[in-house]
């Protein structure tokens, strides 16, 4: 070992650690929204199939919104803000035409774990489902 050698990976890792921390940083900041948009888009379709087995328009939005919270919880996502919309206008509709009933939800999600100066700390994340009512079973709007 000839002595200009020496320290070279003491300066090599101090070159090196940031970069892998941003690195990593990075993944988890990916790995946290990619569950968080799986989470809920599994939210948004239990709240959809769970409206469209009400018969009527206001126990069809307490059930779709019971279902997202439910399903979010046992995910374990924790939303800053979240906005649940429960379209039941198509309840009005006659039996025998078609209908369905269409669930937005929006949900501001915290990223601030593990952030690196300069990432966003929260985002917000949407999904829409529809889920078709039954054609022939009574329903009131």
């Amino acid at each position: 070992m000839r002595a200009r050698d020496c320290g070279s990976v003491t300066i090599e890792l101090a070159i090196l650690a940031p970069s892998l921390l941003l690195v990593a940083s990075f993944a988890m900041l990916v790995g946290r929204l990619a569950l968080s948009n799986a989470a809920l888009d599994a939210a948004t379709y239990s709240g959809a199939r769970a409206a469209s087995l009400a018969r009527d328009a206001s126990t069809a939005q307490g059930r779709a919104e019971s279902s997202i919270h439910a399903t979010l919880d046992a995910q374990d996502i924790n939303c800053l803000n979240l906005i649940v919309d429960v379209d039941t206008t198509q309840f009005a509709r006659d039996v025998g035409e078609p209908a369905s009933v269409i669930v937005t939800v929006e949900c501001r999600v915290d990223l601030s774990a593990g952030a690196m100066p300069g990432m966003p700390t929260s985002r917000w994340i949407t999904a829409t489902y529809s889920s078709p009512l039954d054609l022939f079973r009574s329903r009131a709007g």
